[in-house]
């Protein structure tokens, strides 16, 4: 079991020199940089080609993906890479497969007009998705692995760096797709989005550069430990052939990391946490999904989105993220779970304010601070949850299996944000006030099964 020991100011500041943290860093700024390109990017080119906000919000079905990559996660984790992985390791040759997927899009991308090829766009926004997803089960899983098991401390300062990363991506990708996008559409370039998702490509091949100084942990352990319980699976049959060796490989590689999971926790408790994380953040993702299309609507240039949810987003996201995982390591996971959901909803009516108000640079720039205050603090901590809830065999299905499932109510159901917003006739404020309220089921079930999670809060 990993305890989480209370430390002093210093010592806790101290865990984020660990040069292990940098390379954390890197690995969130791989995972988070996709979704600007299908998230923001994506939402403001269908809009400035005239689509209706019903589109852009079904067309974030694409999302959709994350939720269901914990069904190829067992082939992630047992699957090599031919030449790559003998060359830069398990881990990595996935990650580099998958960006290489995800620059080849960006260059289709670069050559299709949305409004003749809507169908097409959203084909490629899928394969990114597809290959983001992916490579996000083999980046959390070499993430953890650059903890040790018994670093309950150093595993809770990982998950804030995870998250910094992952922000920064995130953020600094929209600033440069933005300012990108706003810079060429001034200077005559009808195709500006087009030209800006080739300048964007420029960053997927920098991060793959970065990515080789990333190491890499022995895979020998975690070998060992899948071909036994092939064994165990394979001494069911009464002769081994090629059919029950199969069956066996396949019946490892699926079902191990998921019997796994209900074993150490009990059906009913394992239960009540995959049903906490499906609904922890599905208010967060109504609001994330609409919120450039209501900064659009409410008068504010792409330069004003890009300073203000980009540039000082990013800011507030880092100072906050790393107190929060201060928090987590003094006060425990649990106790920030509670918080962070309690905030995330407060945060929210923020918007209500904002949409009731007239347009203000003052509001728009607290609603965006305490919303991304709110986001830094709750990733944080429900990063470091799921972290801890793993086994190490198991590290990237188990992992991709809990991350997929809080993706599942983000993006499933959050899907028909657009719907909604037209449903109450623009009527922003309301739209804001629902979603504040969507964070009350998972606190209800996180309060039902605290007790009897497998987590110290020593």
């Amino acid at each position: 079991m990993i305890e989480i020991k209370k430390q002093s100011i210093s010592e806790m500041f101290t865990i984020y020199l660990d040069k292990r943290m940098l390379k954390i860093l890197l690995l969130g700024a791989i995972s988070g940089f996709p979704w600007v390109l299908i998230g923001s990017s994506l939402s403001l080119w269908l809009k400035e080609d005239g689509l209706s906000r019903s589109t852009i919000g079904w067309a974030g079905l694409i999302f959709g993906v994350y939720a269901f990559n914990y069904l190829w996660a067992p082939l992630v984790d047992r699957i090599q890479i031919p030449f790559l992985t003998k060359k830069i390791g398990h881990r990595r040759a996935w990650i580099i497969l998958m960006q290489s997927v995800i620059l080849l899009s960006l260059i289709l991308w670069s050559v299709i007009n949305p409004t003749e090829n809507l169908a097409l766009v959203i084909t490629v926004g899928l394969i990114i998705a597809i290959a983001s997803a992916t490579q996000d089960i083999t980046v959390d899983a070499l993430r953890i692995e650059q903890i040790g098991e018994d670093e309950g401390k150093s595993m809770a300062a990982g998950a804030a760096m995870a998250v910094v990363g992952w922000w920064t991506g995130y953020k600094l990708g929209g600033v440069l797709s933005l300012f990108s996008a706003e810079f060429l559409q001034n200077h005559g370039y009808d195709n500006y989005w087009q030209l800006t998702f080739l300048i964007l490509s420029i960053l997927i091949i920098l991060m793959n550069i970065c990515l080789m100084f990333v190491n890499e942990a022995n895979n020998l352990e975690r070998y060992d430990k899948q071909k036994e319980n092939d064994e165990l699976i394979s001494n069911k049959f009464n002769k081994a052939n090629i059919l029950t060796k199969s069956i066996s490989w396949i019946g490892g590689t699926i079902g191990g990391p998921v019997i796994s999971f209900f074993k150490k926790n009990g059906f009913s408790i394992a239960m009540g946490i995959l049903g906490f994380v499906f609904l922890f953040k599905v208010g967060e993702a109504f609001l994330g999904r609409m919120s450039i299309i209501f900064y659009k609507e409410i008068g504010f240039s792409k330069s004003d989105i890009a300073i203000y949810s980009k540039t000082l987003g990013w800011i507030t996201t880092v100072i906050f993220t790393l107190l929060g995982g201060l928090f987590v390591i003094r006060s425990g996971v649990l106790k920030a779970m509670f918080l962070a959901g309690i905030i995330m909803a407060s945060t929210n009516l923020l918007f209500s304010v904002l949409a009731w108000s007239d347009k203000s640079e003052l509001l728009f720039a607290i609603a965006v601070i305490f919303d991304d205050i709110a986001a830094a603090f709750a990733t944080v901590a429900f990063v470091a949850f799921i972290s801890l809830l793993v086994d190490r065999a198991y590290t990237a299905t188990q992992y991709a299996l809990l991350a997929s499932i809080g993706t599942a109510g983000r993006t499933t159901l959050a899907s028909s944000s657009g719907a909604l917003v037209d449903w109450l006739n623009g009527d922003w404020g309301i739209f804001f006030i629902l979603t504040a309220l969507m964070v009350i089921p998972s606190l209800i079930v996180l309060w039902i099964v605290k007790d009897k999670l497998q987590l110290s809060e020593k």
